[in-house]
């Protein structure tokens, strides 16, 4: 899988996401390792999520996994906490609005309902 297949199946999963709930501001960096190797940024703002194939310097949290991990966090198949736990995701920046990733996670869920 390239980069660009990558990203763009990670856009398709959260794009549909319904952040409207969401007040605060987050901006979250990954940085993909491996296979698809390559850095996007994820931000909420005024209530609209934008996904992005750039660095986020004023990001509030920075996520290093692989795209397997991604994917399986993205799909609800595997816990964000568990994967910091198992070592499969590292986390820096702010673990608070970190821990929102699951929020913006079950808003898609919702939303496809």
């Amino acid at each position: 899988m390239t980069y660009a297949d990558m990203f763009s199946k990670v856009k398709g999963m959260l794009i549909g996401a319904d952040v409207s709930d969401i007040q605060e501001h987050l901006a979250y960096q990954f940085n993909i390792t491996g296979e698809a190797e390559g850095i996007f940024y994820a931000e909420v703002k005024d209530g609209q999520l934008f996904v992005e194939p750039y660095e986020y310097f004023d990001r509030d949290a920075m996520f290093t996994c692989s795209a397997e991990t991604l994917f399986k966090i993205a799909e609800g198949k595997t816990d964000p906490i568990l994967a910091v736990t198992l070592g499969k995701l590292k986390v820096e920046g702010n673990i608070d609005k970190a821990l929102r990733l699951k929020d913006l996670i079950n808003s898609r869920k919702k939303a496809a309902k």
